[in-house]
């Protein structure tokens, strides 16, 4: 079994071929064909190469798949009796690498493009780009309301012309007014009834 140890991003890896490694984030697009110079050592079977730190001609190739972040990591400082308490999170962006050979002696690496996963990333984006233009669409649909707010204002004339008409409604009182005291009237008529006893007992 060939397997190689590579160095990228400031860390080194034990890969093989078919393996897929996350490591930290590099500039590619999904399908891309990445490839690893920095080889510091190469084992075939019983016999092992060590650089000195590199080795000379070796080469590993993979494709690109994504990159993606990776779950929180809490970031906890507290010291007692002290009321310090810090507590944050990191989410580290790394990206995912299937290795597909490993060179050595100066050889070029045969792997190729894939065009499906490129395409799947080129439709991905695509569609990303359209539901973004959809959001900001309300947005510029949005400001011409706040422009119809002064219609808004014409409201209290609407109002106003209520309030003046309120006082004819208030003159249908003063006729239940007078018709309350056309009725006393009325009522008095018994009263002088109970007059005429008083003036026969005197």
């Amino acid at each position: 079994m060939t397997f190689a140890v590579i160095k990228t991003g400031g860390k080194q890896y034990k890969v093989a071929a078919n393996d897929v490694v996350k490591i930290e984030k590099i500039d590619a697009q999904p399908g891309d064909v990445v490839t690893f110079d920095q080889v510091l050592m190469v084992g075939e079977g019983d016999a092992v190469t060590v650089g000195a730190p590199l080795v000379e001609g070796a080469l590993v190739a993979g494709q690109f798949i994504a990159t993606e972040k990776e779950r929180t990591i809490i970031i906890l400082k507290k010291e007692r009796r002290q009321h310090y308490d810090r507590r944050n999170g990191h989410r580290q962006r790394l990206s995912t690498v299937r290795i597909t050979e490993i060179l050595t002696g100066g050889k070029k690496p045969t792997t190729k493009v894939d065009e499906i996963a490129k395409a799947r990333a080129e439709k991905r984006a695509a569609a990303a780009a359209a539901t973004a233009t959809v959001t900001e669409a309300p947005k510029a649909a949005a400001k011409p309301v706040a422009k119809k707010a002064p219609a808004k204002k014409a409201a209290p004339a609407a109002e106003a012309a209520t309030e003046t008409k309120a006082p004819a409604k208030k003159a249908a009182p003063k006729k239940a007014a007078a018709d309350t005291a056309e009725k006393p009237a009325t009522a008095k008529k018994p009263a002088a009834k109970k007059a005429a006893p008083k003036a026969d007992k005197e």
